[in-house]
């Protein structure tokens, strides 16, 4: 497995800063696996026919938030297999809250969302194993902004322990864990 030290916070885009910080663990992999366990976690804590639970009018519910992690997820690996691949082409964003609005997780099971982002995860773990240390540290330019491919799977792991902190607080009012 590479061994690439965590990057440091200059290495990642500002926005970006704070799901490097809530990454835990000292190798990439096993920040994505401590990751995913965190996940699981906070879904133990979830009541039954919680899902679909809004902590606001406005705001996602539960599912959305999960469908969201998923996404992202999926756009961060994309990202980080072109980069790797050494494709120049510079990416576009993407707008969130379009994607939430047609994820229609309203005619979703929560059980297969969380099947979905088991998937998801061991896919991306699969994918980093993959790249060789000069593969890990391309980058590219992504939504504009600069960014490697190993801060790239670390930004993937800390994206969702923050939304797993967002739902332990704001949905669920406990602490986090």
């Amino acid at each position: 497995m590479i061994d690439l030290a965590r990057p440091s916070a200059h290495e990642v885009p500002p926005f970006y800063r704070n799901y490097l910080h809530l990454a835990q663990g000292d190798h990439l992999i096993d920040a994505l696996q401590r990751a995913a366990e965190r996940t699981w976690r906070t879904v133990e804590r979830i009541p039954p026919g919680h899902d679909d639970h809004r902590y606001a009018p406005d705001k996602w519910s539960i599912k959305e938030l999960f469908q969201h992690v998923i996404d992202c997820e999926r756009i961060f690996t994309y990202r980080a297999l072109r980069f790797a691949r050494n494709d120049a082409t510079e990416l576009p964003g993407f707008d969130e809250n379009t994607y939430a609005a047609h994820a229609d997780t309203a005619h979703r099971r929560f059980h297969e969302l969380m099947r979905e982002h088991d998937q998801v995860r061991a896919a991306t773990i699969t994918l980093f194993k993959s790249f060789n240390t000069e593969m890990m540290c391309r980058s590219g330019n992504a939504n504009g902004v600069d960014i490697s491919v190993h801060a790239l799977g670390w930004i993937i792991a800390g994206h969702a322990t923050h939304h797993m902190e967002i739902i332990d607080h704001r949905y669920l009012g406990h602490g986090s864990t």
